[in-house]
Order: structure tokens, then C-alpha cells, then sequence
């Protein structure tokens, strides 16, 4: 595991639900990001009620510029998606720190097994301590289309 990022001067991180732009994140995942693209505002609302919710914030605007979603029951298993860092603010480490503010939020925890799926942020990842699975095909999924 690599040390922890240091976010650029000018903007903070914050798990504080009450800080979460759910018009903005919906914005960005249901038009930009491959893995949501056409999610409902709905099913956007009822996520971020479901999970820890972590963005980072313009300090003097207090603009939210990227979000991350964890699912997790707190004390074994989490699961760390919709990682979305606005287009403008692409370039300046922001998501890099994001995700290990959340690696180290869920450490204490205890939780033992932190998942995730990308299909092109690999290198992103292995730096923040993510690794492929052993064994990736004892993992299943039940998928509704």
C-alpha cells in the first residue's frame, strides 16, 4: 500500500452526506460515465442514500468536484464505486486522493475485502494498494437485464 496522496491546496475531501450534490453526481454519472450512463435520478437518489458518500470540494466555493460511492456493511465487505472526477478538475491527482481517503476511512473498520470494477483505471488503482483477485473465477453475479 502506498502512502496517502496529498490533495492539492484549494480543495478538501468530505464523507458528510449532507454535502453531496445528488443533482450534479447524477449529472455526471448518467451522461459521462460509461458503467451509468442512463441511470435515473431515482435509482441515483436511492444509491447515495444506501452508501457512504465522499466528495471533494473547492474550498473557497465549496463546489463539489468529484464523488465516490462506497457500499459496504461497515465490518466485513465494502464496495467502492462510482468514482467520477469532474472533467475540469481531471489532471490534478483529485481522484487519486479521493479513493485513498476512502481506502483509509474503511481501514479502521476492519473490513477485510474492499471491491471494485474498472475497465481503465487500472494503474489508478494498484498505486492506492488494489490488486486483481486470486481467484477471480469463484466470483459470481445474478444479473437482471
Amino acid at each position: 500500500m502506498t502512502d496517502t496522496p496529498r490533495l492539492p491546496e484549494g480543495y478538501e475531501i468530505s464523507a458528510d452526506p449532507a454535502r453531496t450534490d445528488a443533482a450534479r453526481v447524477h449529472r455526471w454519472l448518467s451522461t459521462d460515465a460509461y458503467w451509468a450512463l442512463g441511470r435515473s435520478r431515482e435509482q441515483q437518489d436511492r444509491a447515495i442514500e444506501g452508501s457512504l458518500n465522499f466528495g471533494v470540494y473547492e474550498t473557497a466555493s465549496g463546489e463539489q468536484v468529484a464523488y465516490a460511492r462506497v457500499v459496504t456493511d461497515r465490518a466485513t465487505f465494502a464496495w467502492l464505486c462510482d468514482v467520477y472526477v469532474d472533467r475540469s478538475a481531471r489532471g490534478k491527482g483529485l481522484g487519486t486522493a479521493l479513493v485513498a481517503a476512502v481506502r483509509d476511512e474503511l481501514r479502521p473498520l476492519g473490513v477485510k475485502r474492499v471491491a471494485l470494477a474498472t475497465h481503465d483505471a487500472h494503474g489508478v488503482y494498484a498505486g492506492l494498494g488494489f490488486r486483481p483477485l486470486d481467484r477471480p473465477g469463484d466470483w459470481m453475479a445474478l444479473l437482471f437485464e
